[in-house]
């Protein structure tokens, strides 16, 4: 057929991937396992595209931290690295130096979409809003407090 595009191997799939984003082995086995019947043959080149250095679960974590720490706490990234199959250990080292950071990351969001709250009504609508973004109870609590000192 002229003009048809040959098919990529699964190393070529896995490259298209990578070259958009960082990506884990986890989130590669589960984009290229609908183009194989031959599970040995995605663990080889998943195993040949680590060895290289293409897969890095350190890279995957320092993009998620880099792109979304601003808008989101600890607690939903921390969800977001689990789902994106990242090994435990370094979810926790990642969470752990999100910390320092988790108050002023939620006062700085908070100020670019709220106004203080004029009510209870509206007070509990910002909170679910930063609870939902994986602030804690705890920094939710001290931003909206440190609002009424505004």
């Amino acid at each position: 057929m002229p003009g048809a595009r040959p098919t990529l191997s699964l190393k070529g799939r896995a490259l298209r991937y990578l070259s958009q984003r960082e990506h884990s082995r986890q989130e590669l086995e589960r984009k290229l396992a609908r183009h194989t019947d031959q599970p040995e043959e995605l663990a080889r080149a998943l195993d040949e595209l680590q060895t290289k250095g293409f897969i890095s679960e350190a890279r995957v974590v320092e993009s998620v931290l880099h792109q979304r720490a601003a808008q989101f706490g600890a607690l939903r990234l921390r969800q977001e690295l689990q789902h994106k199959g990242v090994a435990p250990a370094a979810i926790a080292e990642a969470v752990a130096s999100l910390k320092d950071t988790e108050l002023e990351r939620a006062t700085a969001l908070w100020r670019r979409r709220f106004e203080p709250p004029a009510d209870a009504r509206e007070r509990a609508r910002q909170t679910r809003f930063l609870l939902a973004r994986g602030f804690s109870g705890a920094v939710v609590a001290r931003v909206l407090k440190g609002t009424a000192d505004d």
